[in-house]
């Protein structure tokens, strides 16, 4: 499904919510949306693995890394595990690494930044709880909708006008 979150925007304009301006597009999808599942991790991505292992249809993985600049929180290893597990998409608030490759997979990727450098692996981090970044709390079973225009979210699935 193409989504365009502007015609979304003006289609549910008391729905959706628009994350603040910060993130970029790496993924193969330019645009992408499903059901919110959320990983709350800091410089460690043990979660995040552990989640693209599992099926992904209709599904987005928010990943609330605070925001670090630090290390990367995503790969192409794991970003090719989501695509091969059918994840519309991956939102990380925080850096990716492997850029060339992820932009050749069928899922889509939004972060801030890149970083070349991996997160160590300590099973720290928390599954499906609420979390708040760029203006916006996602809550798990919510929906979220990405494109090169930006990020928005919303309580329930919406379909594209006609």
């Amino acid at each position: 499904m193409h989504y365009l979150t502007p015609d979304l925007c003006d289609a549910y304009p008391d729905l959706v919510t628009v994350l603040e301006p910060m993130f970029s597009n790496f993924g193969g999808r330019d645009s992408f949306g499903g059901e919110i599942v959320t990983v709350k991790c800091f410089e460690d991505n043990s979660l995040v693995k552990s989640q693209v292992e599992l099926d992904g249809k209709g599904k987005v993985l928010v990943v609330d890394g605070g925001g670090s600049l630090r290390c990367a929180l995503l790969g192409d290893m794991l970003a090719e595990k989501a695509a091969h597990n059918h994840w519309e998409g991956l939102v990380i608030y925080g850096c990716i690494r492997d850029v060339d490759m992820i932009a050749q997979l069928d899922v889509g990727v939004q972060a801030l930044a890149t970083h070349p450098r991996k997160t160590d692996k300590r099973g720290i981090g928390d599954l499906n709880v609420v979390v708040h970044f760029a203006g916006v709390t996602f809550r798990p079973g919510e929906f979220i909708y990405a494109d090169n225009n930006g990020v928005i979210v919303s309580p329930e699935p919406l379909k594209m006008p006609e």
